[in-house]
């Protein structure tokens, strides 16, 4: 039977979200009810709230979470009720030919799966309330494709593992996969925020010898340190270019861009040696035209790549993460920052907003 449970609703952008109670459908066959404990809240997010992107309101925004499955519908074969889950919002198919090639967050059917015959979320006034990303995890529970979750051990504290469905996998992915990191190699990453830091230890965890963390906030440049930096540059203060190319003798092998801004993308690209690769991992505009040297692409060999979501495989590469946390490899407790009660969610997203911490979370159904 469909339940009535509370939300956080933006309503109108720009605006705030609001608690309210709304209606939530049953599972489908290929669905999955999950009791939400904690929420990421990421810049997208709040880039929704602010107006910046247009939003589809009224909707439930939160695509990072971590939670319980209490119910699964009769063709989900991957978990089972009591599972310890986590969501990710690069659903997949499995069978068309991304999929089938490795390249899932490319899943030529990833826009149409999950959709459904009824709403699954209305409001008190008959409306359709739109999840985020098929999740709509800013909720006390949420019906998600079972394509979209991806079991953690019960082990795992659900408050670092909500992190995991996108600024770590992101962040990991892009330096695992994308890039495809060396050791022995020289990394630069601009912008220390979730994403940012997760690339930085993934560079760590790759072997890079230096890696160079950018950022125009010192106190971030200072976190950079504690997760595996070897040197950091203030953007701002200094000309990263000319610094980043002094300090490495010519330039680094791999740039991560995690800001999500054109000027950015073209500092990552000219601060390449030859032969090196810049992914873009940030949410550039469209409105941003990238201005590069088209010569160094073939003079230098130098490369500049896009990266959704760290072309991540993210039923295999969340558990691998999740064995790195467990391990002391991966520092995740220290990438959240903040924890904050559901009720006071707005709040988190004024701390986001101050630029200090990497990662704020909302606690929404663990014991508060």
């Amino acid at each position: 039977m469909p339940e009535h449970i509370t939300a956080a609703v933006l309503n109108s952008a720009p605006g705030k979200l609001e608690l309210e109670t709304v209606t939530l459908d049953d599972p489908g066959p290929d669905e999955v009810l999950i009791d939400v404990q904690y929420a990421g809240l990421c810049r997208s997010d709040l880039h929704e709230i602010e107006g910046i992107w247009p939003a589809t309101c009224p909707t439930v925004l939160g695509h990072e979470a971590s939670g319980i499955v209490r119910k699964v519908g009769d063709r989900v074969s991957t978990v089972l009720p009591g599972d310890h889950v986590v969501t990710c919002l690069s659903i997949y198919c499995g069978e068309c030919r991304f999929c089938l090639a490795g390249r899932m967050t490319l899943c030529s059917r990833r826009h149409s799966l999950g959709s459904r015959s009824q709403p699954v979320l209305v409001n008190a006034r008959g409306q359709s309330v739109h999840p985020t990303a098929r999740l709509g995890a800013f909720a006390e529970a949420m019906v998600v494709h079972e394509h979209s979750v991806v079991r953690v051990p019960e082990r795992m504290p659900l408050a670092a593992a909500a992190v995991l469905g996108c600024a770590v996998v992101t962040g990991l992915s892009s330096v695992f996969r994308s890039a495809r990191v060396t050791p022995g190699s020289t990394v630069a990453v601009l912008g220390c925020g979730g994403i940012g830091i997760a690339a930085i230890q993934g560079a760590r965890l790759a072997g890079a010898r230096e890696i160079i963390a950018i950022d125009a906030v010192e106190a971030r440049l200072s976190d950079a340190l504690k997760f595996g930096a070897t040197m950091t540059i203030q953007a701002g203060v200094a000309d990263v270019v000319a610094a980043v190319r002094e300090a490495t003798h010519g330039g680094v092998d791999y740039a991560f861009e995690a800001v999500g801004l054109a000027a950015t993308v073209q500092q990552a690209f000219e601060m390449l040696g030859p032969g090196g690769t810049a992914t873009v991992v940030g949410l550039v505009p469209d409105s941003q035209p990238v201005s590069i040297r088209a010569s160094e692409l073939f003079m230098q060999e130098k490369r500049l790549q896009g990266s959704l979501m760290g072309s991540n495989q993210f039923p295999t590469d969340i558990p691998t993460y999740a064995q790195y946390y467990e391990q002391g490899r991966l520092n995740l407790d220290d990438m959240v920052s903040s924890v904050v009660d559901f009720e006071q969610i707005n709040e988190g997203f004024e701390l986001l907003q101050s630029a200090g911490g990497t990662r704020v979370v909302a606690r929404i159904g663990a014991a508060r």
